[in-house]
């Protein structure tokens, strides 16, 4: 990890250099934190398909660690449903922040404590979706308060995506309708929340409230968290660039993985 701001960091000659140093203003204070953490391309590698992500046991341990040291204020905060990232972190369930703010979970093993947005309009959906016909490795996901539309197996249909997504969007501007662009994905939300409104919520509610958050998130959907983090006197870090506004980034999220084990003290 680097940061932009070298006073955050505490940096040891002695470690071994794949040891990801840790902002020392974090370790010894993890009661005084709220950690959030993206998933995808933060905490895990980015999979082919969504279906295909894998959590590393190491990772496993360490959140758990984590939501231990910090008295539960660890939270996910993802693109994906409450119920997807339950499937992906099973057995073990944690508070988060899910389909980009529509809805909050405040503690882990609970059912979700706030739902923001209706699903999709059905006949919308139906438009939508028709797009994955474009090209042959077009993978839709249906997420309930979204459509995604991943092309990373058929990056070649890219433009061809956007474009009827646009023309989609010329035929019904009534529509309340937002276009997410990602890393290989084109995903459509009710507009109105975001991942940033999430996180003011979550941020309202124990164990989170008066506590300082720590952010990372890699894609251009967790931009909003990172303008927001100054509110809170907090820190936010990005993964694979260099953001705007953020407090420094890691290069892959092998080295945030290394990171949080480190803040574990594993």
């Amino acid at each position: 990890m680097t940061s932009e701001n070298s006073g955050l960091i505490a940096s040891d000659a002695s470690e071994p250099a794949e040891i990801v140093p840790a902002p020392a203003s974090l370790v010894p204070h993890l009661r005084e934190v709220a950690i959030l953490l993206d998933i995808d391309g933060t905490l895990l590698d980015l999979a082919p398909t969504p279906r295909e992500v894998w959590v590393p046991p190491a990772l496993a341990e360490t959140l758990k660690t984590l939501m231990q040291r910090t008295s539960g204020a660890l939270a996910l905060v993802s693109g994906r449903s409450l119920n997807d990232i339950d499937l992906i972190f099973a057995p073990d369930v944690y508070p988060a922040v899910g389909g980009h703010g529509a809805e909050m979970r405040l503690a882990g093993g609970s059912e979700a404590d706030s739902v923001k947005a209706p699903p999709l309009d059905k006949e919308l959906k139906r438009r939508l979706a028709a797009i994955a016909k474009l090209s042959q490795g077009i993978l839709l996901e249906d997420k309930g308060y979204s459509l995604a539309l991943h092309y990373r197996l058929a990056p070649q249909a890219e433009q061809a995506i956007y474009d009827e997504v646009s023309r989609i969007r010329a035929e019904l501007p009534e529509a309340p309708i937002e276009v997410l662009p990602g890393k290989c994905v084109c995903e459509i939300k009710p507009a109105g929340f975001t991942k940033a409104s999430g996180v003011r919520e979550l941020m309202r509610h124990a164990p989170f409230k008066g506590r300082k958050p720590f952010f990372i998130g890699d894609d251009v959907t967790d931009e909003s968290v990172f303008a927001i983090m100054p509110d809170f006197a907090g820190l936010s870090f990005s993964v694979g660039r260099r953001a705007l506004g953020v407090d420094g980034h890691f290069d892959a999220p092998n080295d945030v993985r290394a990171f949080l084990a480190r803040l574990a003290g594993r």
